[in-house]
C-alpha cells in the first residue's frame, strides 16, 4: 500500500504548485498519503485493522507496535480532519496557506 500513498503526494504537490487555490484537494490527499502509509505500515506487520479514514485509531494501533510513534499523535491530529469530511459541502473546515504548506510538509516525511 506504500507505493499507493504516492500518486496522492504526487497530487497534493502538483496541484498546490498549479492550482494553489484548491485547499481541499490538496489538504485531502495530504491526509490521504497519510492514511495509507500508516496503513502499509500495519499491513507489513501483519496485524489486524478496520478500514477507516481515522488516522489516530491506526496511529494508536502502531503504537502497540512501536511507542516511538506517539511523537505523531498532534502533527496527525492535524491532518484527521482532511479526511472524506472537507470533502462534502455541508462541512466548513477554514484552510490557510500555512496549514496546507504544513500539511504537504508532514505528509512528505511521513513518505519516504
Amino acid at each position: 500500500m506504500y507505493y499507493k500513498s504516492r500518486p496522492d503526494l504526487g497530487t497534493a504537490k502538483i496541484t498546490y504548485l498549479h492550482i494553489p487555490e484548491y485547499l481541499d484537494t490538496i489538504t485531502f490527499h495530504c491526509q490521504q498519503t497519510v492514511e495509507k502509509y500508516l496503513k502499509s505500515f500495519l499491513i507489513f506487520h501483519s496485524t489486524q485493522f478496520k478500514f477507516t479514514h481515522d488516522l489516530i485509531y491506526l496511529l494508536e494501533i502502531i503504537i502497540q507496535i512501536d511507542s516511538d510513534f506517539e511523537i505523531y499523535f498532534d502533527k496527525l491530529a492535524e491532518l484527521h480532519g482532511f479526511a472524506v469530511e472537507i470533502r462534502y459541502p455541508n462541512e466548513i473546515i477554514f484552510l490557510s496557506n500555512e496549514k496546507v504548506e504544513y500539511s504537504i510538509n508532514l505528509q512528505k516525511t511521513s513518505v519516504r
